[in-house]
């Protein structure tokens, strides 16, 4: 399927691994020129070295902390004709509620929430002269079942719905569709040393060690397993195609069935 992203410029945040490495991989593929991002050039190169050289949009880099506004604005001056955007930054660690400082709160609200609202408030009026854009927010599951492991991490991903959803209604009547994206429990880089970490301490493999954690820690999971990357960027990628037109204002779920709800 010509999901008619060529020549598209996209920039996804925090896109050196995981899913915004398999989403910026998945839009090369489909023609879309994109924007690597992340905090060291060393890893923005290292990323771009394993995306595909042919049949590929082009490939770009950025290098920067983009929860800090001046290297958004530097970014946004850089490329100021981003026409999709994907909100991909985020961070996570488990944390005890009553160890979790003011300063952790802070810490995560800027990464998870203010990084997406800042560069959509940048991008938002080029897209508004074009009447086209994309923008999501990867939200996670975490942020409808808030878990007890990391209450503050699911709330920053309950802002994104919220954020996200108001975004949808202020640019209503326009070729500007605004969503977000609920992967659940993901094969990450993250995730991936998190498990192996707890794994080794355990002395369990990674197999036995999912299976636990679907057993006790995400029941309601329908697949048993971790998601890949690839995954979920499958859905991000369709989203932000002309496609995908008439979808905006939602929430979508690639969460293997996490959420226990029909709706």
């Amino acid at each position: 399927m010509d999901l008619q992203l060529k020549g598209k410029l996209a920039l996804v945040s925090g896109s050196t691994a995981g899913i915004g490495l398999a989403t910026v991989t998945a839009l090369a593929r489909e023609g879309a020129n994109v924007i690597v991002n992340g905090r060291q050039q060393s890893s923005v190169d290292a990323a771009i070295a394993t995306i595909p050289a042919t049949g590929r949009g082009q490939v770009r880099g950025f290098a920067g902390d983009l929860s800090d506004a001046a290297t958004a604005e530097r970014l946004a001056r850089g490329f100021p004709d981003v026409q999709i955007l994907i909100n991909n930054l985020g961070i996570f660690e488990p944390s005890a509620f009553e160890d979790t400082s003011d300063e952790d709160w802070r810490r995560f609200f800027d990464v998870n929430v203010l990084s997406g609202v800042r560069l959509s408030r940048l991008y938002l009026p080029a897209m508004r002269r074009a009447n086209w854009g994309r923008i999501i927010f990867i939200s996670s599951e975490s942020g409808v079942q808030i878990p007890a492991e990391m209450i503050h991490y699911g709330v920053t991903k309950t802002a994104q719905l919220g954020v996200s959803r108001g975004l949808a209604e202020a640019v209503a009547g326009t070729g500007i569709t605004v969503n977000a994206v609920l992967p659940g429990p993901t094969k990450s880089r993250g995730v991936t040393q998190f498990v192996d970490t707890l794994s080794k301490s355990s002395g369990q493999s990674f197999e036995a060690f999912q299976a636990e954690f679907f057993k006790t820690v995400r029941p309601t999971s329908l697949i048993k397993r971790f998601a890949t990357p690839e995954e979920v960027a499958s859905l991000i990628v369709y989203l932000v195609s002309p496609l995908a037109s008439a979808t905006t204002g939602a929430a979508l779920r690639v969460d293997g069935g996490t959420i226990k709800s029909a709706f």
